[in-house]
């Protein structure tokens, strides 16, 4: 039977592998794992994104998102308030 397994080394900021444990750790998860995750995945789909300003929502946030828009059309929602104070007085209402 032979190893499957290799070592893989590669130099990222120290801070960055500090808060990467801490997360993994906070799931249950070694961050070997994670990092074979996104391996896994980057094989995969043969993409990488950089940028995290690109998310897109899941089809049941899709489906709230079209609900409250049909509900703002419809006139069934409240506001916008033009200070805090007039959205506690509507809210204890």
């Amino acid at each position: 039977m032979s190893n499957t397994q290799t070592i893989l080394n590669i130099k990222t900021d120290k801070k960055l592998k500090e808060n990467a444990k801490k997360v993994a750790g906070k799931i249950g998860v070694p961050l070997s794992t994670v990092v074979n995750s996104f391996l896994k995945q980057f094989v995969r789909d043969e993409e990488v994104t950089f940028s995290s300003k690109s998310y897109q929502m899941t089809p049941y946030l899709e489906s709230l998102v079209e609900e409250a828009r049909r509900d703002r059309r419809a006139g069934k929602t409240s506001g916008p308030f033009s200070n805090a104070k007039d959205l506690m007085k509507h809210l204890n209402s």
